[in-house]
């Protein structure tokens, strides 16, 4: 596997029941006391209209200083999805379609409100890539490092499971989640990536995003995770190959 390494610099994540940096380490496993941060209010550009996964999102980004002057991408697999429900039940039902809904129901939606009420004009990017959407987010993010590596890159990456009646075609969909990082080349803690072509390779199940979170906060050295594409491995820049 070829490795990619990189440093995060800040990072701001929540998911139901795990909604301040305490509760995330100990998640993992650790026991040291994190400082109590008073919470950051996002402008009301970033609230008005926007879903509560939305909110989740823009707030972790919002939390990280480097989202005004990095460039920013974001990752999602569905997006906001419960928007393209709301327009395709409105035709169904042969009533107005929010204004709301159609203007916010683009993939890249809540990245453009992000960089207007930042002022952000570094050039941002949207992916989409299925199960895979966190890796190869993480591999656009790590890409624009090795394109300008003195400048930081926020990465964002969110997404819930399909609302019914969609929800069929998306039973094994991990819970909502919402998690921003600086990446930059040189400044913080130090990790690695690498990636292989699927042939059978063992995972560890976990969804791309929750396993790199677990070694980002020491629950373990590495994680594996084998998705449709490419088989994806997480690990700490101490880590043996």
């Amino acid at each position: 596997m070829t490795g990619l390494s990189f440093c995060v610099r800040a990072w701001s994540a929540w998911a139901p029941g795990l909604e301040t940096e305490a509760a995330w380490l100990q998640w993992a496993g650790r026991t040291e006391l994190c400082p109590s941060l008073a919470p950051e209010t996002l402008p009301v550009l970033l609230r008005r209209r926007v879903s509560p996964l939305g909110q989740k999102a823009l707030k972790a980004a919002w939390s990280l200083a480097d989202s005004t002057a990095a460039r920013l991408v974001f990752c999602s697999r569905h997006s906001e999805f419960g928007r393209t429900l709301s327009i395709l039940d409105s035709l169904v039902s042969h009533t107005e379609v929010s204004p709301a809904d159609f203007t916010l129901s683009v993939h890249n939606a809540l990245l453009g409100l992000l960089s207007i009420a930042r002022a952000n004009r570094h050039g941002h990017t949207m992916i989409a890539a299925g199960t895979e959407s966190f890796g190869f987010g993480m591999l656009e993010a790590l890409s624009c490092l090795a394109e300008r590596p003195e400048d930081p890159v926020v990465l964002v990456y969110f997404d819930e499971p399909l609302p019914a009646p969609y929800d069929v075609f998306d039973l094994d969909a991990p819970g909502p989640i919402a998690l921003a990082l600086t990446l930059s080349a040189e400044d913080g803690e130090r990790f690695i990536l690498a990636t292989g072509p699927v042939d059978g390779a063992p995972g560890s199940g976990e969804p791309g995003a929750l396993a790199f979170m677990g070694v980002m906060l020491g629950a373990e050295n590495q994680a594996v995770t084998v998705g449709e594409q490419l088989v994806w491995r997480w690990r700490g820049g101490d880590a043996p190959d």
